[in-house]
C-alpha cells in the first residue's frame, strides 16, 4: 500500500508544476488510517497539503484499497520528525539540530552546511585544558551514512 501511494504521488508531483519541488517523506498505513508526510524545497503550505489530500482521496474513493470508510491525514513532517533526506538538511541550514550517530554519539549545534555525503554542525564542546575544562566552539563534520537520527531543535 505504501509503495502504491508513493508512486501515485511521485507521478502527481512530476505532472503538476506547483508540486515539482515536493517529495514524500513517509507513508504510514494501519487498518483504515493512512498518514502521508510530504515536504517541499519551498514552503509546504496548507493549500499544498489540501490539494495533495484531494488527489489521494479521489484514488482512495475510486479504487477503495481501504474500504468505504477511512482516515486520511496529509501533512508536512513537522519539527518533531527526524530529517531523512538531503533536501531536508538544505532547507534547515541555519537551524539547530540534534544529531545522533550510528555509534551512539549525540551532537547538538547549528547546521552550517550540508552536502549529499556530510553535514557540518557548529557545536560547543567541553575540552580539558590542563586541570581545567573549557568550552570551545568548533565545526563537527558528520558523514551522512553515519547519521542515525537528526531532529531540528527549536529555541525559544
Amino acid at each position: 500500500m505504501e509503495a502504491t501511494i508513493v508512486n501515485l504521488l511521485e507521478q502527481y508531483f512530476a505532472n503538476e508544476e506547483e508540486f515539482n519541488d515536493c517529495f514524500v517523506v513517509d507513508v504510514n498505513h494501519s487498518n483504515k488510517k493512512l498518514e502521508v508526510f510530504v515536504d517541499s524545497d519551498s514552503a509546504m503550505t496548507f493549500a499544498k497539503c489540501q490539494r495533495i489530500s484531494r488527489h489521494l482521496e479521489s484514488y482512495l474513493d475510486e479504487e477503495k484499497p481501504l474500504g468505504e470508510e477511512y482516515v486520511l491525514d496529509v501533512s508536512s513532517p513537522g519539527v518533531d520528525r527526524p530529517l531523512k533526506f538531503y533536501r531536508q538538511y538544505l532547507k534547515n541550514v541555519g537551524r539547530n539540530l540534534e544529531v545522533t550517530t550510528t555509534e551512539g554519539e549525540t551532537y547538538t549545534g547549528l547546521l552550517k552546511a550540508a552536502t549529499p555525503t556530510e553535514v557540518v554542525l557548529e557545536a560547543k564542546q567541553r575540552i580539558k585544558e590542563g586541570k581545567r575544562k573549557k568550552t570551545v566552539v568548533e565545526d563537527i563534520t558528520i558523514a551522512t551514512d553515519a547519521i542515525k537520527k537528526s531532529i531540528v531543535k527549536i529555541s525559544f
